[in-house]
């Protein structure tokens, strides 16, 4: 199909939560684009630690829609799309809770790729940044 990327280009196998057209009811305003580095030996690893620690922390934050989680090969990165309905509920979260959780998510890591405590965050960002959601695209029809 032409516009299409290349099939290997995301493993979108790794999907979790109410995903934003997954009929939680609410409107998506705001999406927050996280991408973090994970290599392909860590990649079980990484899903673990992201359902046991922000998975159910997430679920309680008032604006929460829902995540996708996306793991790109080629670059070695988790790509995290999590889906507010606004960006006031987004970022009215005390950044102390928010650093609460990264650090319990980062011993969990730690925990299941077997590193000591004292090693730094196995899966460190790369980048965050935040957008409005897309608009759909039209239906791709089958190249003749």
């Amino acid at each position: 199909m032409v516009g299409l990327p290349p099939e290997h280009l995301f493993d979108i196998s790794v999907r979790h939560l109410r995903s934003h057209g997954g009929g939680s009811g609410q409107d998506v305003a705001i999406i927050e684009h996280l991408r973090v580095r994970v290599d392909e030996d860590a990649h079980q690893a990484w899903i673990s630690a992201e359902q046991q620690c922000w998975e159910p922390w997430l679920e309680q934050q008032e604006g929460f829609v829902g995540r996708d989680l996306l793991w790109d090969p080629q670059r070695q990165e988790g790509i995290l799309l999590i889906h507010w309905a606004s960006r006031e509920s987004w970022l009215a979260i005390p950044p102390e809770e928010v650093a609460a959780v990264q650090a319990r998510f980062e011993a969990c890591a730690r925990d299941a790729l077997r590193q000591r405590d004292d090693q730094p965050n196995p899966f460190p960002l790369v980048l965050a940044t935040d957008q409005p959601p897309a608009s759909p695209l039209p239906a791709f029809a089958a190249a003749a």
